[in-house]
């Protein structure tokens, strides 16, 4: 073979191992990009202090939503009643995390009415006073228990400023079965009940749907909250009690048991989806 056609060959063979040989670049396709995933922006929960306890522990509560119809959900106004509290705190989350629930609807939330009584595991505020009996009602009696006159508290003021500053179409207080006596409820009612006062007995039915508590009707206390709400202003008002030692149930207990009740009660008629 001549030089010229080896010289040739060989440089032909050359070029054809540094071609496939990886010495050159491969185009590569740019890789697709995910689409950017919307962020799931939560309702805002507004929080509001209603007022002061005698210690000095502000009286908080949450407002959801600004629609017309309005729901107003408290617990905790005896402050050895605390079961419903985790449940309220618990309402706050769902609501957020399900805002078709809000839509036409304002929700306002009062998870601990009675901060003094709570953090003493007392029935009573600091000044010895049930707060559910100091309510300027028609049927009020002015005592040591229930305080000098109406209002006198300003744990109960707390409470009326949220009635009057919202107008609510509906109440909800929840307590808890505590009283152990003769007559008390956890004798009368271990297993709680839905109490109601004024037009609240359609609602009460509404709720029983979605909670094993059966309706009891209780009856209204002087100077209660039932009373105050339910006979004097007319506004449909629920006592909800759960059950004797609730407060002894996880906070995920309690929501699987009530919180669908409360939920019934705040889409009230509507069922809750």
């Amino acid at each position: 073979m001549s030089e010229k056609p080896f010289l040739l060959l060989t440089f032909c063979t050359i070029f054809f191992v540094l071609l496939f040989s990886g010495c050159y670049e491969p185009v590569v396709p740019p890789k697709l990009k995910a689409e950017p995933q919307a962020e799931t922006i939560m309702p805002v929960a507004q929080y509001y202090v209603a007022g002061t306890s005698l210690r000095g522990r502000p009286i908080m509560y949450v407002v959801l939503g600004q629609g017309h119809d309005v729901t107003f959900i408290l617990a905790s106004i005896h402050g050895n009643e605390q079961g419903g509290t985790p449940l309220v705190q618990n309402l706050v989350v769902h609501l957020q995390q399900n805002e078709h629930l809000l839509k036409g609807r304002r929700i306002v939330l009062l998870p601990v009415a009675n901060p003094d009584g709570r953090a003493l595991n007392s029935r009573y505020n600091a000044n010895g006073v049930d707060l559910n009996r100091n309510f300027p009602t028609a049927n009020r009696v002015s005592n040591e228990k229930s305080g000098e006159a109406g209002l006198s508290e300003p744990e109960s003021c707390a409470i009326e400023h949220i009635i009057q500053r919202y107008s609510p179409d509906r109440v909800v207080s929840i307590h808890q079965v505590v009283d152990t006596g003769p007559e008390g409820l956890a004798t009368l009612v271990p297993g709680g009940c839905i109490d109601y006062d004024g037009p609240g007995e359609v609602l009460a039915g509404h709720m029983a749907q979605y909670c094993s508590l059966p309706i009891q009707k209780l009856g209204a206390r002087p100077g209660s909250l039932g009373s105050y709400a339910g006979l004097d202003l007319g506004i449909p008002i629920i006592t909800l009690e759960l059950p004797y030692r609730a407060d002894q149930l996880s906070e995920q207990i309690l929501w699987q048991r009530y919180g669908t009740a409360l939920l019934g009660a705040i889409v009230y008629p509507d069922r809750p989806q």
